[in-house]
């Protein structure tokens, strides 16, 4: 699944995996090119490190998260681990063995991209704000504002 979210996030998002440390050469970073911080990390530990059973090494992914009531949400659900080797509280850990859908692992480095991204990048992804500006019918045409564009900027 490692290889698979790879491609995913260079697709995406155009970044590639940096592997930082020759002592663990599987362990990779991605990060965002503008503020290099770190959305995702994916590397190969055995069970014991994340409070399982086992000697084989497993596939994991640490993603940010910013809502707690979701972490600890998740945290109860198979799958799921407080973050391994970063904060517990901004970070989970997702096992890549397939008890977490491919679909669901994407949805959560999503949420993780979006929170760690600069504030640039996050005026991307918010969706527009609705506004309802009061206007005197008698000096503006409110029924046929929108007539000709779907965005008026108001002075």
């Amino acid at each position: 699944m490692r290889d698979k979210i790879a491609k995913y996030l260079k697709k995406k998002y155009g970044t590639e995996p940096e592997c930082l440390w020759k002592r663990y050469p599987r362990f990779a970073v991605f990060r965002h090119e503008d503020n290099r911080k770190w959305y995702a990390a994916i590397m190969n530990v055995t069970p014991d490190k994340i409070g399982e059973m086992g000697c084989d090494e497993i596939d994991i992914i640490d993603v940010k998260i910013d809502d707690l009531m979701l972490r600890d949400i998740l945290l109860q659900q198979e799958g799921y681990y407080p973050g391994y080797h970063m904060n517990k509280g901004n970070w989970i850990t997702i096992v890549l063995d397939g008890t977490v859908a491919f679909d669901e692992v994407c949805r959560m480095i999503d949420v993780s991209y979006e929170i760690t991204a600069s504030a640039k990048k996050k005026q991307k992804f918010r969706q527009p704000k609705e506004w309802i500006i009061p206007a005197n019918p008698k000096y503006y045409d409110i029924e046929h504002a929108f007539d000709n564009t779907d965005e008026i900027d108001w002075k």
